[in-house]
């Protein structure tokens, strides 16, 4: 039997007044006497009550929501205090109708009424007699209707059999009571001093837990001593539910050792899941084996999940080994064993994807295009290991999101930046407290195919640590012939890695493990050119920091001339990160600007630039003309893209002493002695006097001394500075230079010609002198990014300081 609780006839909460705070009427024989001679009105405001059913002489609060509700409890205060109430036959309606109602209800007299915090209105109402609806009169603004007095038919005062009924439900109750912890006792002294038989009844009947269908089925029996065995009836359920639940907590409640407790709760909530139709350990093995069933794994998977089923289902649900094993075949249920998403073969709308979301990067596009056009002719491939190898902020781990969406594939990224232990890739035994499968096999479980695109970042940053080296480890993984049967130490079982699309990117290959890069088809990822700067700062940079910051296109407007004072001025990289940076603070001035309700210009002029940047930092990129015979302009490749760099030497007497300064590397020294060993031996041809060699040392300096400077690429440009410091000729304006030397005056082809030829032209150069072999790499270039170039492309030292020094040679010359 459940306490007395206030009752929402709107679903709404009380607010204000005490739940646990009980409301027992005891009416007694005299006050029933009384209720039945009074007369009942033709019509009455009749007020629907969600959730309960109100019984003839029970005192219960309600509260009301509708505005309909309200209105009719106000009017009835004001008036006679007397409205019908019924329940609805279904709680969810929100605005009952006639046919949404109960016919049999009971009149109620308003004892008190209350206005809650929260705006409800409740109202405390005493139930009188039972009537029916006759008919409905009107629904607005509340439901009026014609009522009848439903009679009700009593035994005799001397009916043993009913005497006997209403001695057992206050018993019973008594019981009930006295079982239920939930129950307070003073119920016990309402039910003891009850004289009525027919409140009585009533009072248990609108207290059980019953629903609202069973107590107006109770409340529509017109012969009481039917009323009464049906209420004992349901009383007699509810008392075998607590004895139940008694018995169940009375099996753990006695003195035990901590293991013992543990035991006992399990069997208790075993017990707890069995009575109610959960699941116990037999269940999760029936539920473990239906799962199964649905699973698309070959014979041997198959009969090792039912190895290590059986196994799981001899153990004890209470050793900790049992929640090992649990957890490992939860893992050969959630992985997707031959389950494979469907490729998209639509090659035009893979390649507008891939423009979409990167400006740029054609070598990468065309290579990810042949991919797709091979796939799509064989329908059956090995997916090849792509290894996007480029400075940072380029764009290659966004790459990998664009190639899942025109591939149709799940997307999954894993860093591998600083990872030292052997166990992230492998997994650990299963044996030990706390292993866990490698990230490999969680990062497929959690894509759900066997397919993905799996990008693997920072792959050059891996260390060897203590527990292992992991880039070994990853040689199973990314080796085409191996990774059709990847084995993870937790897994135990080889997994199908060879459909997986795995793409790296990497700063530098020069801390790749040699056979970990070998396994890998390296694709260079380039810097950018200022047009394609702009370019993706106007389509890309610029919206996504607006957004970012709140703002629309109408808020700001950064013209392409000021998006290339940026870039010029205030970032010196081959990716888009800094410049990303530089126009966030932008954005911010406006932003700012906007929240403080100041003026400023919508659209930024070179004047905005400078005020909110500061004046441009990077004026050092810009070319210096050589003035001073033994200076001249190289080129450079840095990590962070190409640059311009100076070289210069001066003559002071001396024995012939030569020194290098500026931060160099072996390679660079190296190179400036075999400069100065070249002209010592071809110095008569040179137009040198030889014995000037004896007379003079030697200074050369690279400037920026604070950045360490290494590589063959200065080789022409320090013999160039020699020869011009000797014979004391000046280097011609606007000419830049790169390449290697050897002792026979022969130029070697250099690497980062692209990231070179995009810094001669930011620092304004107009020619440049290159070995014969890199005009290949020059004509990779779209030309669009050449114009106004002059290459000039030689073999021997000797072209270098005709063009450089004395006259240009023609006949080597490109003019674009």
């Amino acid at each position: 039997m459940a306490k007395t609780k206030f009752t929402n006839i709107d679903s709404l909460s009380l607010q204000g007044i005490d739940e646990d705070a009980e409301l027992i009427p005891l009416m007694t024989p005299e006050d029933e006497e009384e209720i039945n001679k009074e007369n009942l009105p033709e019509t009455l405001p009749i007020l629907p009550l969600r959730n309960t059913v109100l019984f003839p002489g029970v005192v219960i609060p309600i509260t009301a929501g509708r505005d309909a509700s309200i209105k009719l409890i106000n009017d009835a205060n004001n008036g006679s205090k007397i409205i019908g109430v019924v329940s609805q036959k279904d709680e969810e309606v929100e605005n009952p109708s006639a046919k949404d109602i109960n016919k049999v209800g009971v009149v109620a007299r308003i004892l008190r009424v209350l206005k809650m915090p929260d705006g409800n209105t409740t109202v405390i109402i005493q139930g009188k007699k039972r009537f029916q609806i006759t008919e409905v009169v009107t629904e607005q603004p509340y439901m009026n209707a014609t009522i009848t007095e439903v009679p009700e038919t009593r035994p005799d005062k001397d009916n043993a059999e009913f005497s006997a009924i209403i001695d057992s439900i206050k018993d019973l109750a008594l019981q009930i009571i006295k079982g239920s912890p939930n129950i307070p006792s003073e119920a016990s002294f309402a039910i003891k001093n009850i004289e009525s038989t027919s409140f009585l009844i009533n009072f248990v009947s609108s207290n059980m837990s019953l629903s609202v269908e069973e107590k107006q089925q109770l409340l529509e029996n017109n012969d009481l001593k039917e009323r009464a065995l049906a209420t004992l009836k349901h009383m007699n359920t509810e008392y075998q539910k607590l004895e139940l639940k008694n018995d169940i907590q009375s099996k753990v409640q006695s003195d035990m050792s901590q293991q013992q407790r543990e035991y006992f709760l399990h069997q208790q909530m075993k017990t707890i899941q069995e009575e109610l139709g959960g699941v116990s350990h037999e269940g999760e093995i029936v539920e473990m084996r239906e799962r199964a069933k649905k699973k698309k794994w070959d014979e041997d998977v198959q009969n090792h999940f039912e190895k290590e089923l059986s196994k799981m289902q001899r153990m004890n649900p209470q050793v900790a080994e049992y929640s090992i094993q649990r957890n490992y075949l939860d893992l050969f249920l959630d992985l997707p064993w031959n389950e494979f998403s469907k490729d998209k073969f639509d090659l035009k709308r893979a390649k507008k994807i891939l423009d979409r979301d990167h400006y740029g990067l054609d070598d990468v596009k065309r290579r990810i295009i042949e991919y797709l056009a091979v796939l799509k002719l064989r329908n059956d491939m090995k997916s090849p290991i792509l290894c996007l190898y480029g400075p940072p902020g380029v764009g290659k781990t966004s790459l990998g999101k664009s190639i899942a969406e025109s591939l149709g594939r799940e997307y999954v990224r894993i860093s591998l930046g600083g990872l030292r232990d052997e166990a992230e890739i492998r997994g650990h035994r299963k044996t030990y407290i706390g292993a866990m499968p490698g990230r490999i096999i969680q990062s497929l479980k959690k894509a759900g195919t066997s397919n993905p695109v799996f990008v693997l970042d920072e792959i050059d940053k891996l260390a060897i640590g203590n527990a292992g080296d992991p880039s070994s480890a990853l040689l199973e993984v990314l080796d085409p012939e191996q990774n059709s049967d990847f084995h993870d130490n937790f897994l135990e079982m080889g997994f199908d890695l060879s459909k997986v699309m795995f793409i790296a990117t990497s700063n530098t290959l020069s801390t790749i493990q040699p056979a970990l890069r070998d396994r890998m088809e390296i694709i260079r990822v380039t810097g950018y050119t200022i047009e394609e700067k702009v370019q993706i700062a106007k389509r890309h940079l610029l919206p996504k920091q607006l957004e970012e910051h709140g703002l629309t296109s109408d808020n700001l407007k950064i013209g392409k001339k000021q998006l290339e004072k940026i870039v010029e001025g205030y970032t010196r990289e081959s990716g888009v990160r800094g410049l990303e940076k530089q126009i966030a603070k932008v954005v911010r001035y406006a932003a700012k600007n906007i929240a403080m309700e100041e003026e400023y210009n919508v659209k930024i002029t070179d004047e905005d630039v400078i005020e909110i940047l500061g004046s441009p930092k990077l004026e050092r990129d810009k070319y210096e003309n050589n003035e001073v015979a033994g200076v001249v302009t190289g080129l450079a490749w840095t990590s962070v893209g190409g640059d311009i760099l100076f070289i210069e030497s001066i003559l002071s007497k001396g024995k012939g002493n030569l020194s290098i300064t500026g931060n160099l590397g072996k390679v660079m020294k190296e190179s400036a002695t075999i400069a100065m060993e070249y002209i010592k031996a071809n110095a008569e041809r040179l137009g040198i006097i030889p014995s000037i060699f004896d007379q003079y040392n030697v200074h050369i300096h690279v400037p920026e001394g604070a950045t360490p400077k290494d590589g063959p690429s200065a080789g022409i440009t320090m013999l160039t500075s020699l020869v011009s410091l000797f014979t004391q000729k000046k280097v011609k304006k606007s000419i830049a230079m790169t390449g290697e030397i050897t002792l026979r005056g022969k130029v070697l082809p250099v690497g980062g010609i692209k990231e070179k030829i995009l810094a001669a032209k930011r620092a304004r150069i107009k020619e440049i002198i290159l070995c014969e072999e890199n005009r290949r790499d020059v004509d990779e270039i779209k030309e669009e990014y050449l114009k106004g170039l002059t290459f000039h492309y030689v073999t021997e030292m000797s072209e270098v300081i005709d063009i450089a020094i004395t006259k240009q040679n023609v006949k080597n010359a490109k003019k674009l």
